[in-house]
């Protein structure tokens, strides 16, 4: 009776180990894709920053210039 004991422990640490390896399996994906969703997110806002620094690169060129520079000379 001892040796069936056992055994129903020795097939029931079996069975709980193939549900963790499924759960680490599973945990592993889910971590994967996490990560490639933040390295896009990451790309994104590495575009959106040079695209800021450019507009306001461009809205400072604008505001610095002073008219009477670009008149034409004969004015």
């Amino acid at each position: 009776m001892e040796a069936q004991t056992s055994e129903a422990r020795i097939d029931e640490l079996e069975v709980k180990m193939s549900f963790a390896e499924d759960m680490i399996d599973e945990l592993n994906r889910s971590v994967f894709r996490q990560q490639e969703q933040l390295d896009l997110m990451q790309q994104q806002i590495m575009l959106l920053h040079q695209y800021l620094q450019s507009v306001t690169q461009s809205v400072t060129a604008t505001e610095t210039r002073n008219l009477r520079d670009e008149l034409p000379p004969h004015y």
